[in-house]
């Protein structure tokens, strides 16, 4: 044991000593490693920050949501022009809804419009408008950063109020005064009774309700004649996750009732569920990884390629010093632990470099997207870094351990 812990030390003082001597050499052969190691940090980040933010956006809207549509949000079968011809959900089917349901805590109609909002000379186009009703804040998880959601008189009257997410909140009013405020909305002033706290769900676009406002259901039909025909959104909410399957069940026996089918008709509606958000978002986190790993494995490829190549000159240009070493009684295990030694120091050098250079650059992608350095991500850093030393590295060790000393010290 003693023997192989010297062998060690000494063939790593030997490797670092070559090291210093070809410093130029060893820090171009190490260029591979850097990207490669830099690409899957920055993969490994920018997964976990994209995984975070929709876990964030999924938590805001609730888990345990169902929502009654005409349409179909995500993995449909059936054909989009029978979707087209179905029946409008309407207020009526709602309000009938809402009466016989039974295991739901809460169930909130939804109407979605595109308005530009306007405060003075700010302005704020093509904004989310949802018109809603007061149990609509009791299908979500939102947060206010001030004021209130509008209440029941509020919704139930039509009156011009409205609630503006973190993000439209602070573009019409930089200064961050706009509850109590009035903007404009197609010409008609709302006032401003809340605006909601940060959500920091960017991956879902406009479905982020921090780029969107909330008024009462009835001011989208009084005011925006494009949007008084058209269907609704039913918005359900289960009691906890575990009661999602039942409340699902009651749900389509309902809506057949209310919408009057016989037991030999299908469904004229479809019911949504955050399942459809999470496959979607899993799809997206599958095309980077897939990408990720592409220009990982072949930055890493090639800086192995690079290091094997460097090694075995390496070895070539040391044939003598192989030749006197072995003569004087150096095992083959010496030699090739010493090579492997000298192999693996450069990807790890690579490794940190390259780590370095990650972190650095997830901080400035932190500006504009979500990223999140992970401890286990500078384990796997570490860890590719001296596979590939030691891969790339061997090949070269083993040639130079099978030398023959007499012909080694006859070398040229």
């Amino acid at each position: 044991m003693k023997n192989m812990l010297f062998e060690l030390k000494e063939g790593l003082i030997i490797s670092l000593k070559a090291l210093q001597a070809n410093k130029a050499r060893a820090i171009l052969t190490t260029m591979g490693i850097v990207i490669g190691i830099t690409s899957v940090v920055l993969m490994s980040t920018a997964i976990k920050g994209i995984d975070n933010a929709f876990q964030t956006g999924v938590a805001s809207l609730g888990s345990d949501n169902l929502y009654v549509d005409k349409w179909a949000w995500f993995d449909n079968d059936i054909p989009w022009w029978e979707l087209r011809n179905r029946r409008e959900i309407s207020m009526d089917d709602f309000r009938k809804f809402k009466d016989l349901a039974k295991l739901p805590i809460a169930i909130s109609p939804s109407k979605f419009t595109n308005k530009s909002l306007k405060n003075g000379d700010k302005l704020v186009e093509s904004v989310m408008v949802i018109g809603t009703d007061a149990e609509y804040l009791k299908t979500t998880n939102l947060e206010f950063a001030d004021g209130r959601f509008f209440t029941g008189t509020e919704s139930d009257g039509s009156r011009n109020v409205v609630v503006l997410g973190h993000e439209i909140a602070k573009e019409l009013f930089p200064t961050g005064d706009g509850l109590e405020k009035y903007i404009k909305m197609q010409g008609k002033k709302f006032k401003v009774v809340g605006v909601l706290a940060e959500q920091g769900s960017w991956v879902m676009g406009n479905f982020n309700p921090d780029v969107q406002a909330f008024i009462p259901i009835g001011c989208v039909f009084k005011y925006f004649s494009s949007q008084s025909r058209g269907s609704i959104t039913i918005n359900v909410r289960a009691p906890n996750p575990l009661m999602v399957d039942a409340v699902k069940e009651e749900t389509i026996g309902i809506m057949r009732r209310v919408r009057g089918l016989s037991y030999d008709e299908i469904d004229d509606f479809s019911i949504n569920q955050q399942e459809g958000l999470l496959d979607n978002i899993n799809q997206t986190v599958g095309v980077i990884q897939i990408a990720g790993l592409f220009i990982t494995g072949l930055s890493l490829f090639v800086g192995a390629i690079g290091i094997m190549n460097i090694m075995f000159v390496s070895v070539k240009e040391r044939t003598r010093e192989i030749g006197i070493r072995k003569a004087i009684g150096a095992k083959k295990r010496a030699i090739l632990g010493q090579f492997l030694s000298e192999s693996a120091i450069i990807c790890l050098l690579g490794g940190f470099v390259g780590l370095i250079f990650a972190v650095l650059l997830s901080m400035v992608i932190d500006q504009f997207l979500p990223t999140t350095v992970q401890f286990d991500s500078v384990i796997l850093a570490i860890v590719i870094s001296l596979l590939t030393g030691l891969v790339s590295g061997y090949a070269p060790a083993y040639s130079a351990a099978r030398m023959d000393p007499v012909e080694a010290l006859r070398y040229e």
